[in-house]
């Protein structure tokens, strides 16, 4: 591994401790102006020095992401269908890689769609993708989408993981399941868990730290801290499971006390 490759991802995983907290912001790329990023840089820049990193697309960083910022950015470099078609994830190529270079981004994002009809198109997509990574040394992000006749468990998973790391990738993000050790002991590359849909914000911390207990390395969180009652206190708390070692009843108490802290200022 060459040393912008090692160079990027440790912008990516913290080597201090190997893990990471992703935010993840890119979900106007099918949504639109989804509820919680209606105004992107509003939401986002106050949550900016609790995470690791930053996933979102190209325009989004542009319009919304001051250029001075430090951030890591990992790139969402796959599109193509919005939430009004049928075939939401047959996704294609939205990005170069000379557009990641110029945006400066440490590492690209790409969904593949295991099991579906259209796979082959979304993983020949990818290993172009990664192709093309590589010659840059920039690290590709696989993301194993799941559709909606699809299940969110450790067999499936775990096929879509490997298979995505034999491909290429050099992080793989997926879904928490029964059995989440499974998937990671599988897969030779580290993975992040995706937050997935809201869900109260002591789930949410509960799924973190179970999905860190069975060996994940961390998250690429969106939902379940934009569109939280207080997002601030649940990236600070989001952040104390994965880098300091909270449980999730401490993490949701410094939850609640750092929402009552935003409530009395």
């Amino acid at each position: 591994m060459g040393w912008g490759m090692r160079n990027r991802l440790s912008k990516i995983i913290c080597p201090e401790d190997g893990k990471t907290v992703m935010l993840a912001v890119d979900h106007g790329y099918f949504l639109g102006p989804t509820t919680g990023l209606e105004n992107l840089g509003k939401t986002v820049i106050p949550l900016l020095p609790y995470a690791d990193t930053l996933m979102l697309t190209r325009g989004a960083l542009r319009y919304y992401i001051p250029p001075e910022s430090d951030i890591p950015i990992v790139l969402r470099v796959s599109g193509g269908t919005s939430i009004l078609n049928k075939n939401l994830l047959h996704e294609g190529i939205i990005t170069s890689m000379e557009e990641a270079i110029r945006l400066n981004a440490v590492g690209v994002a790409f969904s593949i769609l295991v099991g579906a009809e259209f796979e082959r198109d979304t993983i020949l997509a990818f290993t172009q993708v990664v192709d093309e990574a590589e010659r840059y040394g920039i690290p590709v992000v696989a993301v194993t989408a799941v559709g909606r006749e699809m299940t969110k468990d450790a067999k499936y998973l775990s096929l879509a993981s490997r298979m995505a790391a034999e491909l290429g990738a050099r992080i793989v993000k997926t879904y928490y399941c029964e059995e989440f050790e499974k998937v990671v002991e599988t897969c030779p590359v580290p993975v992040v868990i995706a937050g997935g849909k809201k869900i109260p914000e002591k789930d949410a911390l509960e799924m973190t730290y179970n999905a860190i207990q069975a060996g994940a390395v961390g998250v690429d969180m969106g939902r379940n801290i934009f569109q939280s009652e207080s997002p601030v206190a649940m990236i600070k708390a989001v952040r104390a499971v994965v880098h300091d070692n909270f449980t999730a009843d401490e993490a949701y108490q410094l939850f609640l006390e750092e929402k009552k802290k935003e409530e009395g200022s």
